[in-house]
């Protein structure tokens, strides 16, 4: 699945074109190498992304194409979770 539309499916960011441009803009991560939206991950992934004040790692467990609301914090497992002040 792309990462972009992980993001979104997974409701770690709730639009697709805002998890794009965090892409785009070089925020995120995936097994520690900056990742583009359309970077193919996986199951066992570590993701890390910094999006507004916050700085978020997490395994991917799973990559279903949809996913209702409810379910979606089971597709990651959160490692770390910061609040960054600058």
């Amino acid at each position: 699945m792309r990462l972009d539309k992980f993001l979104k499916v997974s409701r770690i960011i709730k639009r697709r074109t805002i998890a794009k441009e965090v892409c785009d803009s070089g925020r995120v991560t995936v097994n520690s190498r900056p990742a583009k939206p359309g970077y193919e991950v996986k199951a066992g992934d570590i993701l890390e992304l910094d999006f507004g004040s916050k700085r978020i790692k997490v395994e991917i467990l799973d990559t279903p194409a949809t996913v209702r609301a409810d379910q979606a914090k089971d597709l990651y497992r959160t490692i770390e979770e910061k609040i960054v002040l600058n």
